[in-house]
């Protein structure tokens, strides 16, 4: 009895002591459950961060030329091209070996071309349905760097039949050097010129003017069904070839028998011996041509390779002939015929013509236009209104000014309606409608009648206008005694210098104009360039302002018809306009420019005017080649 009452005493009885175990038990299991689950659920929870969004390129497809061994019938389809203004397409080369394959051109890159330019040899812009010109110089290996073993005429001739005879494959002329950038030409009308425009057209102008190739290659269609032939000719070569065939050979000719002509005799033979080589056109006689039949809407290529021997003088003129169809005549009984064309001519292309094609000798607006839809549109686009002269109104706007009447308000609210006369001092003089003057206080005026009154002193200056030149000359060619011209870069500079006192701390801008004139023609000028800047006088260190314009001009003059043709330079017009767009000065070397202010604004740059303002065509240089007359 005792033993059991000391048990109760010393400690728990036995059964909850095991149920403070089990449950002890219980609780650490429970809590290591908990642990793990938690462990385990993070484990399922964790999320890897987002991958990062990267831009994508797109990338073009090469398009790779493949030849096939059928020709497939001729369907009718809508021709397009697409100017690609982001990155240039990469264009592999004709895969005929593997030789070939690795050696058309610079990495077969295209340059950008400058939207802007015209020339005989093409523009920097498709218009849909052109001939694409790919320029080749036979002097330079693919990398531009000149040839080890040199380049002959001989061996040019040879290039150009190996050329000719294996399909006119580009890929030929894989190990010589082609220009990136292209031109589109929608005509193929070169009035003799020198032989070194053509790679200055391809922005190659350190390349000399003897050696060189264009290939130009597209499509000929026409709207209608028509039956035609060419007329043309080249110096040294031209070779045309339409749906595969040759068409006509017109190259140079001589006496000798020692030319282009007689070099490529075997590959075609003219089907009309009574009228080729009988007319003049350009510097030797014409080649006439097969006749062509096109179906209406129905294209086929169309390839024309032209290209230059010794140097010197150049030329390439394609003329249409349409059966069943009469043309005018010149003076030695030749035909007017009009040039080749695939779209009608801008204005800027016919002044690039027509300067230098001899009088009479071909048509640049009338005949087929080899398209297969209507671009008659284009003719409205050639046309130009004439802007009467602004002396008189000018004179009207200054009276105006003298005499506007406005009203002026002064402190206070109070308004005054007067005419400014002029500021003394600190004291404005305006004159009431009766006549009356009175002098107020500048201070009383309100912010925007001071800004008036600032406005109306304009600051004077003197002007000075300064035309800067360097000469330079063309690689002289060592197969031609045509010594090249001097070449004459201009930049042109005008400095204001303020004279008057006070500063004056409004914008003002400053205009610049060039003007040339055509050598032969004393009444046909040619805007040279046209640039503006601002400057505000206060703001001028030693109250000196100087612009010089960013663009180069180059002008030279040459005697191929054995008389001056080109470009002079012939004057100058600066003027200064307000903030409001009011002349406050001007300086001219004629009276005359200034008085034509309105057109020189809004005339192209490059474009061709009388003395009125009015845009006229260049004035065509006269053929001396037949008879002694003029055509």
């Amino acid at each position: 009895m005792k033993q059991k009452e000391k048990k109760v005493v010393r400690g728990m009885p036995t059964a909850v002591v095991i149920s403070i175990l089990i449950h002890t038990g219980l609780f650490l299991l429970a809590g290591m459950f908990v642990v793990f689950t938690v462990v385990k659920q993070k484990e399922v929870e964790f999320e890897p961060p987002k991958a990062v969004e990267r831009p994508k390129m797109k990338l073009k497809k090469p398009k790779v030329r493949v030849k096939k061994s059928t020709k497939p019938k001729a369907t009718t389809r809508i021709v397009t091209r697409v100017q690609k203004t982001s990155m240039p397409d990469i264009q592999l080369p004709e895969m005929s070996g593997i030789g070939e394959s690795l050696g058309g051109g610079i990495g077969g890159f295209d340059l950008m071309p400058d939207l802007g330019e015209v020339t005989v040899f093409g523009s920097g812009q498709t218009v849909g349905n052109d001939l694409v010109g790919t320029f080749y110089d036979f002097k330079r290996d693919r990398k531009g760097k000149p040839l080890l073993a040199g380049m002959d005429t001989d061996k040019y001739m040879q290039e150009l039949m190996r050329f000719l005879r294996n399909d006119w494959k580009p890929s030929i002329w894989s190990h010589y050097y082609r220009s990136p950038k292209k031109l589109y030409a929608t005509t193929i009308m070169i009035p003799p010129i020198l032989s070194t425009e053509a790679p200055t057209a391809f922005g190659e102008p350190q390349t000399g003017g003897w050696c060189w190739a264009v290939h130009y290659k597209g499509q000929l269609v026409y709207k209608d069904d028509i039956t035609f032939r060419f007329w043309g000719f080249g110096d040294d070569e031209m070779f045309v070839r339409v749906d595969g065939e040759l068409v006509l050979v017109a190259c140079w000719k001589t006496d000798s028998g020692n030319s282009s002509d007689a070099y490529f005799s075997p590959l075609w033979t003219t089907p009309d011996k009574a009228d080729s080589r009988r007319y003049w056109l350009g510097n030797n006689k014409s080649v006439v041509g097969d006749w062509i039949t096109l179906k209406a809407g129905e294209p086929v290529d169309m390839e024309v390779l032209i290209g230059e021997k010794p140097g010197g003088v150049y030329c390439a003129m394609l003329l249409v002939e349409v059966q069943g169809v009469e043309y005018p005549k010149n003076r030695q009984g030749a035909p007017i015929l009009p040039i080749f064309k695939t779209a009608y001519p801008s204005w800027e292309l016919q002044d690039a013509i027509l300067k230098d094609l001899g009088r009479n000798e071909a048509c640049v607006t009338n005949g087929p236009i080899f398209s297969d839809y209507e671009t008659s549109v284009h003719v409205v686009s050639n046309q130009v209104a004439e802007v009467e002269p602004t002396a008189t109104n000018q004179a009207a706007q200054a009276e105006k000014a003298v005499d506007e009447m406005r009203t002026w308000t002064l402190d206070g609210g109070k308004s005054v309606q007067a005419r400014f006369v002029a500021i003394i001092g600190k004291e404005v003089v305006l004159k009431d409608p009766r006549g009356r003057q009175k002098k107020i206080p500048l201070e009383r005026f309100s912010e925007a009648d001071r800004n008036y009154i600032e406005l109306e002193q304009p600051p004077e200056f003197n002007i000075d206008f300064a035309k800067l030149t360097s000469q330079w000359t063309y690689p002289p060619s060592p197969y031609s005694t045509r010594v090249p011209p001097t070449m004459f870069d201009y930049t042109f500079k005008a400095k204001l210098k303020q004279v008057s006192t006070g500063d004056y701390d409004h914008d003002l801008k400053v205009e610049i104009f060039a003007v040339g004139k055509q050598y032969s023609d004393d009444n046909s000028f040619v805007l040279l360039t046209r640039e503006d800047d601002h400057f505000v006088p206060a703001k001028q260190e030693n109250r000196l302002f100087s612009y010089s314009t960013k663009k180069k001009v180059t002008l030279h003059v040459t005697n191929i018809f054995s008389a001056f043709q080109g470009t002079k330079y012939y004057g100058y017009l600066v003027v200064v306009t307000d903030e409001r767009g009011e002349i406050i000065q001007h300086a001219e070397s004629n009276a005359w420019l200034f008085n034509i202010l309105d057109n020189l604004r809004t005339l192209p740059v490059g474009s061709y005017f009388n003395k009125s303002g009015k845009r006229i065509h260049p004035t065509q240089p006269r053929s001396t080649n037949y008879d002694g007359v003029e055509s």
